[in-house]
């Protein structure tokens, strides 16, 4: 069965502040909540474990190349992300330049931060809409900063290739996927996700 997200409209008097937000997402900890450049509080439930699994798999391998590299730092999925629009995002991986991530303030670092990772990934669950995350993944393009994204579809076996100004790429059950030239010398090794 292929869930939703849960939308919730709010009226203009109820939106709520950044910091109202933050503190909904830390007493709710056991959902997933985003919102989308209108202000629509998106509200999805946790992940299976398998999927949580293979996300975890995605994670640690982006996490040893990028100490190795050192470069930048690498992101949970219980991270969110202030986009230029207002929404806010916690794709499921990510990866931000170092020289970025220093240009914020500690306060600013300390909660959604108002930045759009430079390399994104969604992991499809097999409750999840493809379509819904092909229009999460187009909306993650249409930031400045962002210079990479895969949406990994593991019941289909394929992996969507997302950069900025350029036609989505798809790869058919891969052995592994190369981060270059955003991620010089990281490859995700499929076998561990799929």
């Amino acid at each position: 069965m292929i869930e939703e997200p849960i939308i919730l409209q709010m009226l203009p008097d109820l939106k709520m502040t950044e910091e109202q937000l933050f503190e909904f997402c830390q007493i709710n900890r056991d959902l997933r909540i985003e919102t989308n450049k209108f202000g629509e509080l998106l509200i999805m439930s946790p992940t299976g474990s398998e999927t949580g699994n293979r996300e975890g798999n995605t994670f640690g391998q982006l996490w040893v190349w990028s100490e190795q590299d050192g470069t930048g730092i690498v992101f949970s999925s219980s991270t969110g992300f202030t986009l230029s629009t207002g929404a806010k995002k916690s794709p499921d991986v990510s990866w931000i330049k170092l020289e970025r991530w220093n240009s914020l303030s500690q306060e600013e670092k300390e909660k959604f931060a108002p930045i759009c990772p430079d390399f994104v990934v969604e992991l499809m669950s097999p409750s999840d809409n493809l379509k819904t995350l092909q229009e999460k993944m187009t909306e993650y393009m249409e930031e400045p900063g962002v210079k990479l994204g895969w949406l990994i579809d593991r019941k289909g076996r394929k992996v969507y290739i997302y950069r900025p100004g350029m036609p989505t790429e798809c790869l058919e059950n891969p052995e592994s996927v190369s981060g270059e030239p955003v991620l010089p010398g990281f490859v995700l090794n499929m076998s561990k996700v799929w």
